[in-house]
């Protein structure tokens, strides 16, 4: 008899040690994915179908989250993110707190900097943009402009432009003589700017993340660490974090995306669901 009941025993003790292990905010997560996301595809149909975010909408609806862009984590101190088929997640939308084109003394207009540094697209009608081959990583400088990113002893990360690393042919035709110069500071992104925007998302309780199969089904959620700001910032010095600017001309939006590889997030995962706990 005692035998009969040994393995129903020990799936008990484990389901409570569980229980004891991982908080009470972080299973009320789990508890609203399992009622309202899991086993289902995002219904969008009364939504906006022209913007871009809205299977994230829906998910943030089905979670429970208002629709915001405050610098804060998106539910009990937990940060969301939403599947990615790009194979990338973002960790955050962050402008620089210093470009040249704000300081008066530059004399340059926002949709004059992009034409300058950033290259236009043919495929949108010659439209310019600051994303793409103008924009340097931490390890490769810019094809397009020679740009640069560094981190400085302050921890301040920098795109610092050289005129003699240009290699456009007909540069000095395209940069203004007052421009022609070097380690001049096209953008930056200070330790007391940024700190407070990982700090606040992903510095509370850690993150979550909402996965979707093949057939965009949701299947699956799981939960990483708290971060620190030192470790993300070692971690843009290796090349592993990376800027990922969308800034182009006719939209007042800068589209400063500091992303990682969806790999690198796989690797911080420390929990997931299913098997889901049981309810008391």
């Amino acid at each position: 008899m005692f035998f009969t009941y040994l393995p129903q025993y020990f799936y008990s003790l484990i389901t409570n040690l569980e229980k004891i292990m991982v908080n009470e905010r972080e299973l009320e997560i789990v508890r609203r994915f399992q009622r309202n996301v899991y086993g289902r595809e995002p219904d969008t149909s009364g939504l906006n179908q022209n913007h871009n975010g809205c299977a994230g909408h829906w998910l943030e609806t089905q979670m429970g989250i208002s629709h915001n862009a405050n610098n804060e984590a998106d539910l009990l101190g937990y940060e969301m993110k939403n599947h990615t088929t790009s194979g990338k997640t973002t960790f955050g939308d962050w402008s620089a707190d210093y470009y040249i084109f704000t300081n008066n003394q530059s004399r340059l207009s926002r949709t004059q900097f992009i034409e300058i540094f950033g290259k236009p697209n043919a495929q949108k009608n010659e439209r310019y943009s600051w994303s793409g081959e103008p924009i340097p990583t931490i390890h490769r400088p810019s094809s397009w402009n020679g740009s640069e990113m560094l981190i400085d002893e302050n921890d301040t990360i920098k795109i610092v432009y050289n005129y003699s690393r240009d290699p456009r042919h007909n540069k000095e035709q395209i940069v203004p003589i007052r421009f022609q110069q070097e380690n001049l500071t096209l953008a930056s992104w200070s330790r007391a700017w940024l700190e407070p925007k990982l700090t606040n998302k992903f510095g509370q309780n850690g993150w979550f993340k909402c996965l979707q199969d093949d057939h965009g089904i949701y299947h699956k959620i799981v939960f990483g660490e708290p971060m620190s700001f030192d470790n993300w910032l070692n971690l843009v010095q290796s090349g592993v974090i990376f800027f990922d600017s969308g800034m182009y001309v006719g939209n007042a939006r800068n589209y400063s995306l500091w992303r990682a590889n969806n790999s690198y997030w796989d690797s911080l995962v420390v929990r997931e669901y299913p098997p889901f706990p049981q309810e008391d």
